[in-house]
């Protein structure tokens, strides 16, 4: 099959044609500056259809969509779907309006397909009640449908299969931590291909310290800032969501600006890298005890395949679990999925690029072969 997938932002759109057979992706695009100079998403679209060759026969459209909620699988998208998918926008606000538009706009221009929801948060479902439940009164729970959902699904999901491919053996036993760093990060453990914990929570705003966003934090600050400080609701979201993390920490939410900072020594760089890397070595810790020890990392997403810097600063001192990377296998120009430990190291530290389109065609596929 045929699969356009469209993975759209807040002002932008990435979009890819994959051949679900061999994996290729005959087609890769981006429309960027959406809601600029009368842009819309409609636009967009049509923009990324423009550019398809002719002789392409799509079979389907399959589209990320970031918060599914009690969605737990691949979902063919119908008006309902949609509805959905709105409800939940307050729990992902920087995502599942824009998910939801690119969704609007994409179905309008192409009525005949099938257009298919690939939740980040379905892969996450598998985890036991004792990892995803939350101690506050049922009657909330129920009614709020408040639980750990997890996020960054489709990667965690595509580099722990590549993973325990490379590993060999029976993939049922094996131990993988999964770590999707880039502005956005999330930890996974992941055993015999299903996830047992996730960092992020309800929201994406826990787990890892990501570019704006703080990661975990004690919730009495938010009523501190609530109650005593006198932010409103909404000024904490925004605080929260666009204004914590490495940008509050370090003053710009780029890595590599703020690893070029610490090189020529910047103490707010380095104690800012010092806080990114403290709070990684916490979650592989933890996801070691979780998992009973621990077979393969897997670096993934924009900062964990690309900067040998920060995945040092996130294994710094684990060596006690058998985590170490040879320098050489770390610092080196490659691409594709690879080794950076000794060889006969104890846990296999590998760096997967993630390829969630190629899963979220795959999955979309899938479904539409049942469908049909």
């Amino acid at each position: 099959m045929l699969i356009l997938v469209l993975n759209v932002g807040s002002s932008s759109l990435k979009y890819q044609v994959v051949d679900t057979d061999t994996g290729e992706a005959l087609v890769k695009g981006l429309a960027e500056n959406i809601g600029e100079g009368g842009v819309s998403y409609e636009d967009a679209i049509a923009h990324a259809l423009g550019s398809l060759p002719k002789s392409l026969e799509l079979s389907g459209v399959g589209h990320r969509v970031v918060h599914g909620g009690t969605m737990t699988a691949p979902t063919l998208i119908t008006d309902e779907v949609e509805a959905h998918i709105e409800s939940l926008a307050g729990l992902a606000p920087l995502h599942n309006p824009a998910n939801l538009a690119g969704i609007h706009a994409a179905r309008k221009a192409l009525p005949a397909l099938w257009h298919v929801a690939v939740f980040d948060t379905a892969f996450h479902q598998s985890m036991p009640a004792a990892a995803s439940t939350v101690a506050i009164p049922e009657e909330l729970v129920v009614s709020a449908g408040i639980r750990k959902y997890g996020f960054h699904g489709t990667s965690h999901q595509y580099v722990s299969r590549v993973a325990s491919t490379l590993l060999g053996g029976e993939s049922d036993t094996h131990k993988i931590i999964s770590l999707h760093l880039g502005n956005g990060s999330s930890a996974a453990a992941i055993a015999g291909g299903r996830c047992m914990d996730t960092s992020m929570g309800l929201t994406p705003i826990p787990g890892l310290v990501m570019g704006t966003r703080p990661g975990d934090l004690d919730p009495g600050i938010v009523l501190h800032l609530l109650h005593t400080v006198g932010l409103s609701a909404t000024e904490c979201d925004e605080l929260l969501t666009q204004h914590s993390g490495l940008l509050a920490l370090a003053g710009t939410s780029d890595f590599r600006e703020i690893t070029q900072a610490a090189m020529s020594g910047e103490a707010r760089a380095l104690a800012a890298l010092e806080v990114w890397g403290w709070r990684i070595r916490h979650y592989i810790g933890a996801y070691a005890a979780v998992l009973g020890g621990v077979d393969a990392v897997i670096f993934t997403g924009g900062i964990g395949e690309n900067s040998g810097h920060g995945r040092l600063l996130a294994t710094k001192g684990l060596e006690f679990l058998g985590i170490t990377i040879d320098p050489y296998l770390n610092s080196r120009e490659a691409r594709g999925a690879r080794t950076i430990s000794p060889a006969g190291a104890a846990v296999t530290v590998m760096v997967i690029p993630t390829d969630e389109e190629r899963e979220i065609a795959a999955q979309s596929a899938d479904l539409i072969s049942t469908a049909r």
